[in-house]
């Protein structure tokens, strides 16, 4: 059961992303090349969609706007979530 949420985990910024990219020009309009969100979809998918909600909806990475990218960095890095409580957990055996 852990695995198939993991692979959910992994699966569902990437499907939003493909979804954002074929339906609108949401991501096009925070980014001026394709190249980053191309990046962004292998390596840290939540962190490029909260750069474009950033960018989209608070103007940039600045207040607000700030704060939804750290959470998405944080998301990415397993700091929230229980990411690294898990890691730490199962060190010990």
């Amino acid at each position: 059961m852990g695995c198939l949420m993991v692979l959910f985990a992994l699966v569902t910024p990437r499907f939003i992303m493909v979804l954002l990219w074929v339906f609108t020009d949401y991501l096009s309009r925070a980014f001026g090349s394709f190249f980053w969100p191309l990046i962004g979809f292998f390596f840290l998918p939540t962190t490029m969609m909260a750069y474009a909600v950033a960018q989209n909806e608070f103007h940039g990475a600045k207040g607000w706007g700030l704060v939804v990218l750290i959470l998405g960095v944080m998301v990415d890095f397993g700091l929230l979530g229980g990411g690294g409580r898990a890691i730490g957990r199962h060190s010990d055996h």
